[in-house]
């Protein structure tokens, strides 16, 4: 009997894992079982990650709109969630990214959005808690 040959195929799919995996360190960029390991893990990771990215970036967000609401010069105490809701409630229809670009490049105009909001006659104040409260 002749002596049979292997194919090509499975090398193919191996040099194909290795390309993807060239970067890493290690038994993780030349062994086959660890480099089809660290395959699967990195893309576990990626997928994972990019729902946290949305996440992480709205809550710096929602920082940052938060910390120059309280930082107002005028003396006007005004909570986040508050001025969401007022937001909401009189139909401007700003996102929290929009909020935080106007926030870090022109505070004047967060400010002159919070105080006609709260100037406004719309504006509704919960009995439940303090929402607005002058300081000094």
């Amino acid at each position: 009997m002749a002596r049979i040959k292997r194919g090509y195929i499975a090398r193919k799919r191996r040099t194909k894992i290795r390309s993807f995996t060239s970067s890493f360190r290690g038994a993780h960029s030349k062994l086959t079982r660890t480099i089809t390991q660290q395959k699967i893990k990195a893309l576990v990771s990626a997928h994972r990650d990019r729902d946290r990215k949305k996440r992480d970036f709205r809550r710096l967000w929602i920082s940052r709109i938060n910390a120059l609401i309280h930082e107002n010069q005028e003396g006007i105490y005004y909570s986040y969630s508050t001025l969401v809701y007022n937001l909401y409630k009189r139909q401007l229809l700003l996102n929290r990214k929009i909020l935080s670009q106007i926030a870090i490049l022109n505070r004047n105009c967060l400010y002159m959005i919070s105080n006609e909001i709260i100037n406004s006659p719309e504006t509704e104040l919960r009995e439940d808690r303090v929402e607005i409260c002058m300081i000094k």
